[in-house]
């Protein structure tokens, strides 16, 4: 019977070790004008990592409203933690790049890799990312392709003018646009995030552009989208 507990326990402990060190994608901002801003991965400790459409990593730190409010506007604290960078000793391409955050691991494609990949990053802990190539259509080549299971699409160059590498979808989540031909207030802004629909104020209404009907935060599918009227 004590024998038992002890294997109980021991796998409740491992269970809980595993599950507080992870990555997830936490959330997506995106601007007034319908532009992806940041793709935001959650590390452990309430640390954030942000991305740019391209793969790019444009800040991380602690994030200190996590549990409390909503960071709208993503601002970050200095992280204190443990971070650690690629040296003279690695790879060309991966020379003086982050290497850890805290005890998330971040790897990058090498010199030796595609020419349109080498650099760009390769994983985020458990979470891999890969990118459109440099053959693929030229309104998203060079974005990120899939981040882990998650496919991510983005409208191509012989779509409507308004949408043209936007974003279009990440696993089941569609996103739409308002198109050239609307009112020139919201033209090119955000539609719809899966089920949810946005209106805006036209060029005729007081607060033209702003955000009329829906919410400037919806939770679709696991990621958090967040939408600014800038």
């Amino acid at each position: 019977m004590i024998f038992m507990k002890k294997i109980i326990f021991t796998l409740a402990a491992t269970f809980i070790f595993l599950t507080g060190f992870s990555q997830s994608i936490s959330k997506i901002t995106i601007t007034g004008s319908g532009l992806v801003d940041i793709i935001a991965f959650g590390l452990d400790g309430n640390v954030q990592v942000y991305l740019t459409k391209d793969g790019n990593i444009s800040k991380w730190g602690f994030d200190r409203y996590i549990g409390f409010q909503e960071n709208y506007e993503g601002k970050l604290d200095p992280y204190a933690g443990r971070i650690e960078y690629y040296t003279q000793n690695d790879d060309e391409a991966l020379r003086g790049k982050v290497k850890y955050i805290g005890r998330t691991l971040l790897t990058y494609y090498a010199s030796y890799e595609n020419e349109a990949l080498k650099g760009k990053l390769k994983a985020i802990g458990t979470i891999s990312l890969d990118y459109y190539l440099s053959y693929e259509d030229a309104a998203y080549r060079g974005n990120i392709k899939t981040l882990g299971r998650q496919s991510v699409t983005w409208y191509a160059s012989y779509e409507n003018a308004d949408l043209r590498g936007k974003l279009k979808g990440i696993g089941p989540t569609a996103i739409t646009y308002y198109g050239s031909f609307e009112d020139k207030a919201f033209r090119g802004k955000i539609k719809s995030i899966d089920r949810f629909t946005i209106t805006y104020y036209s060029s005729f209404e007081q607060y033209s552009g702003s955000i009329k009907s829906g919410s400037t935060i919806l939770n679709a599918n696991g990621i958090k989208y967040y939408l600014r009227n800038y």
